[in-house]
């Protein structure tokens, strides 16, 4: 059992070794969370929730109603849906999906990701691609990475601009959502 104080919450995580981070809260998830500001009437999408960590820490800061967790791994799935009812929040929405291809759910504040970024650009380049699609107007991406030129260049051209924090050797992006269409796509009409 894994035990984390995280915003002045006391949370309690089943892990397992086949996930990303079992022993402890991944340094990059950390620096993601020391800046991300929820508001009491956010809804959140955790992109990739792993065993939960994001989302149940959300859905205590927001309300479980408001919370939506997803996950290609059916472990962490269970884990998450494991992990909620452990935390007093039973009521998060827990998805098994690829991305975003396997549930529909629109109308976000805040999306929350740490993308597996080991692999090639194709699964962060779909979470941003297809997220702005699923955020309200004024909504904001979170993604935290190791790496910053590709997601600098990726998340300028759907959102139009983006501010990178750097902590301890991560990366973290917040692209707010200002209009409906992509920023490479108003350009192109402008021009």
């Amino acid at each position: 059992m894994l035990h984390l104080d995280i915003h002045g919450y006391n949370l309690m995580f089943k892990t397992d070794p086949e996930l990303f981070s079992p022993q402890d809260l991944d340094r990059g998830t950390a620096a993601m969370l020391s800046i991300v500001e929820f508001k009491g009437e956010d809804r959140v999408l955790d992109l990739g929730c792993g065993y939960g960590v994001v989302g149940i820490l959300a859905a205590k800061i927001v309300g479980q109603e408001q919370v939506v967790m997803v996950d290609i791994n059916p472990v962490a799935v269970q884990l998450s849906k494991e992990n909620a009812v452990l935390n007093q929040v039973p009521n998060v929405t827990v998805y098994r999906s690829d991305g975003f291809r396997d549930f529909s759910d629109t109308g976000f504040n805040l999306i929350l990701s740490n993308p597996p970024y080991h692999t090639d650009f194709s699964v962060p380049k779909a979470f941003i691609e297809k997220g702005f699609n699923r955020l309200v107007v004024g909504g904001r991406m979170y993604m935290v990475t190791k790496r910053k030129e590709w997601y600098k260049n990726k998340f300028i051209s759907i959102f139009g601009g983006v501010q990178i924090s750097e902590f301890d050797g991560y990366y973290v992006f917040m692209a707010e959502k200002r209009d409906m269409q992509y920023a490479k796509k108003r350009a192109s009409h402008r021009g």
